[in-house]
Order: C-alpha cells, then sequence, then structure tokens
C-alpha cells in the first residue's frame, strides 16, 4: 500500500509539473528570440536566410522600424516591391477596416444584428436567437458561426458565383460546408470564413456596390495602393506566378469571397496600410480586444491580437494561408511603430513562422498561432523536472522506510 501512496504522490506532483511549464510557456519563459537586443539588421538577416533556405518560390518582405521602411528583401526572378502576390486571410483585416468605415461614416452600428444590412440572404434556421449574431461579433469571430470556411479555388475558366449564390452553396477548401449559427452567439471564438462572406454582403447592401469596389475606394486607393486589388492574379504583370512546396508551378486561382480570401497586394501598397496605421488613422478601435483563448486577448475587430506588448498593447494584424503554399503575414507593434509584412508563394507557413519569431523578438512573448514552437519549448524542462520529482520521490519512501 506504501508504494501506491508514493505513486499517487509523483504523480500528483507530476502533474503539476506539467501544468506549471505549460503555463510559463504561454509567457515565453523557455524561448529565447533567433537575434539578441533591438538588432534589427541581424533579424534582417536571420529571415532572409530562412527565406532562402526554405523556400523555393517567390518572397517579399520588409521591415519598418517607427513607420518608416528599412529593410526589404526580394526574392524570385523580377520580384519587386511593387509585385502582386496573393494575400489569402489577410484579405479579412481590409474588410475589417472596410466596414469600419461604414461604422465611422454612421451607416452601419457594430451591436446592431446583422439581419438590419441584408436582405438577399438569411441564416439558415436554428436554435439559436439570429439578432445575436451581429456586425462586432462577425468580425471578431465571435456570433456562433460553425462553418469553419476555407473557400474553395476556382480555376481560371470556371464561372465564380456572386455573394448571395456562393452563401447559400459554398465551396470549401475541404469538406462540405453550411454558414449557420451552431453555437450561442458571443459565447466563445470559431473562426469563420463564412462570417466575412455575410459582412461582403452587408458592405455590398449597404453602399450598393460591389464590395471589391468599396473596399478599393475607401480603403485601398485613400492609403495609395493602387496595385492592390481583388482581380485573377493570372491576367495581371508584375505578379508572381503561383508555386507549390517543391517548387514547381502550379494554377493561379479566382476566389468566391473578396472579402475573405482574395486580396492581392505588393509589399510597397502593405508599407502603405502599415504606415498609415502607425501614424494613426483612427483605426484603433481594430485592436481593441473581443475574443479571448485562456483568459488571453486574440482578436479584435478583424484583426489577430499575437501577443501583449510593453505598454499594456497588443501587436496586431492579420495572417493568411492557400493552395498550394500561399503564405502572408502583417504585423504591427503599436508600441513602437515597428511592422513586419511577409509575402510568400512556394511556402505554407513560413511567413507565419517568420512573424511568430518577430513577435517573441519584439515582445519577449510566443504569439498565439505558435503552438507547436511553445509545445517545444516545454518539453525539456517538463522531462527534467519530472526525472527529478521522481528521484525526489524515491529518496522520500527510502527514508520513510
Amino acid at each position: 500500500m506504501k508504494i501506491l501512496k508514493y505513486i499517487a504522490l509523483y504523480a500528483v506532483l507530476a502533474v503539476a509539473w506539467i501544468v506549471l511549464v505549460m503555463i510559463l510557456a504561454l509567457y515565453g519563459w523557455w524561448m529565447s528570440p533567433v537575434v539578441p537586443g533591438e538588432d534589427a539588421e541581424s533579424f534582417n538577416a536571420w529571415a532572409q536566410e530562412q527565406l532562402q533556405t526554405q523556400n523555393k518560390g517567390t518572397a517579399a518582405m520588409v521591415m519598418l522600424s517607427k513607420g518608416q521602411l528599412v529593410n526589404e528583401y526580394y526574392q524570385g526572378d523580377d520580384i519587386n516591391a511593387d509585385t502582386l502576390f496573393p494575400t489569402a486571410s489577410f484579405s479579412k483585416f481590409v474588410a475589417a477596416l472596410a466596414v469600419m468605415t461604414l461604422v465611422d461614416a454612421g451607416e452601419v452600428e457594430l451591436d446592431a444584428p446583422v439581419t438590419r444590412y441584408i436582405s438577399d440572404w438569411q441564416l439558415p434556421p436554428s436554435e439559436f436567437d439570429h439578432e445575436q449574431v451581429t456586425v462586432r461579433r462577425l468580425l471578431s469571430h465571435t456570433a456562433g458561426l460553425t462553418d469553419g470556411l476555407g473557400f474553395g479555388d476556382y480555376g481560371a475558366d470556371e464561372s465564380v458565383p456572386s455573394t448571395v449564390e456562393s452563401l447559400r452553396a459554398p465551396r470549401a477548401s475541404s469538406g462540405d460546408r453550411q454558414i449557420r449559427v451552431g453555437v450561442e452567439p458571443g459565447s466563445e471564438y470559431i473562426y469563420s470564413g463564412g462570417g466575412y462572406l455575410i459582412l461582403q454582403l452587408l458592405v455590398e447592401q449597404v453602399v450598393g456596390d460591389s464590395f471589391a469596389n468599396y473596399a478599393q475606394a475607401a480603403v485601398l486607393a485613400r492609403r495609395g495602393m493602387h496595385r492592390s486589388n481583388y482581380g485573377y492574379l493570372g491576367e495581371m504583370t508584375n505578379a508572381t506566378e503561383s508555386y507549390a512546396l517543391d517548387g514547381s508551378i502550379a494554377p493561379s486561382y479566382r476566389y468566391a469571397s473578396a472579402a475573405a480570401t482574395a486580396l492581392n497586394s505588393t509589399a510597397r501598397d502593405l508599407s502603405r496600410l502599415a504606415k498609415s496605421l502607425i501614424d494613426g488613422d483612427g483605426q484603433k478601435a481594430i485592436r481593441e480586444p473581443q475574443a479571448y483563448l485562456f483568459g488571453s486577448a486574440i482578436w479584435g475587430l478583424g484583426t489577430i491580437l499575437y501577443a501583449p506588448t510593453q505598454a499594456g498593447d497588443s501587436v496586431y494584424g492579420h495572417d493568411g494561408g492557400n493552395d498550394p503554399a500561399i503564405n502572408s503575414t502583417f504585423r504591427i507593434n503599436p508600441d513602437n511603430g515597428d511592422a513586419l509584412i511577409v509575402l510568400v508563394s512556394g511556402h505554407p507557413n513560413l511567413a507565419s513562422s517568420i512573424g511568430g519569431e518577430w513577435v517573441l523578438w519584439q515582445t519577449g512573448y510566443p504569439d498565439f498561432l505558435s503552438t507547436a514552437r511553445v509545445i517545444n519549448s516545454a518539453t525539456l524542462p517538463v522531462a527534467l523536472g519530472l526525472i527529478l520529482l521522481f528521484a525526489f520521490v524515491v529518496v522520500l519512501a527510502r527514508r520513510k522506510g
């Protein structure tokens, strides 16, 4: 019976140690930045090396310091500051800015039910109150939608459906999906591409024009982002090819949801967007916390809140990923006006990986997308602690006879 008592003691101590190590891992205790201090040149060199060694396609990367461009890097033949890249889900960040222009103009209320603004399509019946599906909750992925979209691709020779047609029968990147309310609105964070398709319809019905036209006029052109667009990349000049992970050429696709996934942009245009936000263009509201995970703020109004800053704000922005190997990241530290933009065609998560290391380097905290990195950092402390606890329990058992 005594041995069972010590086994139970070890089990309790082991669980407590694992929980403590994982909590501390979330705060970056076991992680070190890839370069020390505030050495931007060293971080830039490290990031370039990652792109050169891991990506067989094309890339563009820029770094801003205090709102000013300090480093830029372009990978691939004829790739430059004005080369168009697909940005995938980063499109949602720009879509949120478009919706917020309507909020600022008094044409849309954040806490109003989205049903107030749309008439051509309605959410399928559910057990939940659809009046609680508000504009704010759609922007922050807390509206209770359970579609999990991932919009599917459309080939160059296919017709792209209208917003309403796509809402009725969305083409998903995997499986059959329906845009519907599956949990209580406001009860939890669930990422929803379908929510941004609804917001796309909202914009179109409020302004009486296509979402793409409105976003280009109200968001892109106002910031000098004249190359950015929602068209078919395969028909544009100075646009990257689409690359697979092995470096082979892949098809370029069309997308049904401009708001959720169809924005094309350039390093120069995104630098202008970052500078406008750093300079304070009246959109601080987009990074006010709306959704939480384990008590930490993770989402604002269309923005990812990657990690807390020393001043109590958040590093914010948005990532994007799409088939076959598209990845983008756009991140701003409001404390110091630093920003990182990475656009990749040829690797499915390299831009996000570099972005995660940039956040750790900037703040000392891992971003909440770096789950694998956090878990890996905790492996050695867990193992060493379990060994020491085992030795402690064995010694204790022997002393107690």
